[in-house]
């Protein structure tokens, strides 16, 4: 089994920067990846970023590219997201998501983003 612990959120104005935090517990050794995904209100739920365990490759969707940066830090079990010149339209409900190496696959509780413009 695996927790997710996610923090970080918040209200900010366009332009502006925020850093999310997605601390993990348990069977840390099974991790394959983790990423965040994000859900704004009538939407679906869209990927973001993602960043693998072992090797720290990192893969993001084109509408965050050269604003997001997902990074890790393997001592502390934590992966962070730092968005950088927020826009209005990033407002959402932002979950770190865990894939294991057997295909599980787990979610954090999530945390509000809201750039105001």
């Amino acid at each position: 089994q695996v927790q997710l612990g996610e923090s970080g959120g918040g209200l900010v104005q366009s332009g502006g920067s925020l850093r999310l935090s997605c601390a993990v517990s348990g069977r840390t050794f099974s991790v394959y990846h983790v990423g965040w995904f994000r859900q704004a209100p009538g939407k679906e739920r869209e990927f973001v970023a993602r960043i693998r365990w072992s090797s720290g490759a990192t893969y993001y969707v084109d509408s965050v590219k050269g604003r997001f940066t997902i990074s890790r830090d393997n001592a502390k079990n934590s992966v962070y997201l730092q968005m950088n010149s927020l826009k209005p339209e990033d407002t959402a409900v932002y979950y770190c998501n865990l894939g294991t190496v057997d295909g599980g696959v787990y979610w954090g509780q999530g945390t509000q983003v809201t750039v105001s413009s």
